[in-house]
């Protein structure tokens, strides 16, 4: 079991930017490779980045490919995400996801076995 916790939102300006982070609980961390989505109102849940196990694989969804950059720290349980020039179209709850799968790349819901509570981004233009 998984247990994770989101932080870093907030309301930013336009072109600003934010970091997020995910802690997780248990000693396993480093086996599970990690996602960012995110749920704009009265959309479905989106894709937005991942990372291996190793932090030998990244990838992005291509709205924030260039602006956002997923990175880990398995001593520390933690998987961060670093958003630069954001548009309001990035405004949504942000989630961060672990999987146990393999396969790569991991950018489907379905793909994730434990899900964190959620973070609201709001970029203002």
């Amino acid at each position: 079991q998984v247990q994770l916790v989101e932080s870093g939102g907030g309301l930013v300006q336009a072109g600003g930017s934010l970091r997020l982070s995910c802690a997780a609980s248990g000693r396993t961390f480093s086996m599970y490779a990690m996602g960012w989505f995110r749920q704009a109102p009265g959309k479905e849940r989106d894709f937005v980045a991942a990372i291996s196990w190793s932090s030998g694989f990244t990838y992005y969804a291509d709205s924030v490919k260039g602006r956002f950059t997923i990175s880990r720290d398995n001593a520390k349980n933690t998987v961060y995400l670093q958003m630069n020039s954001l548009k309001p179209e990035d405004t949504a709850v942000y989630y961060c996801a672990a999987s146990r799968g393999r396969r790569w790349p991991l950018q489907n819901g379905y793909e994730y076995d434990y899900w964190g509570q959620g973070t609201q981004v709001t970029a203002s233009s």
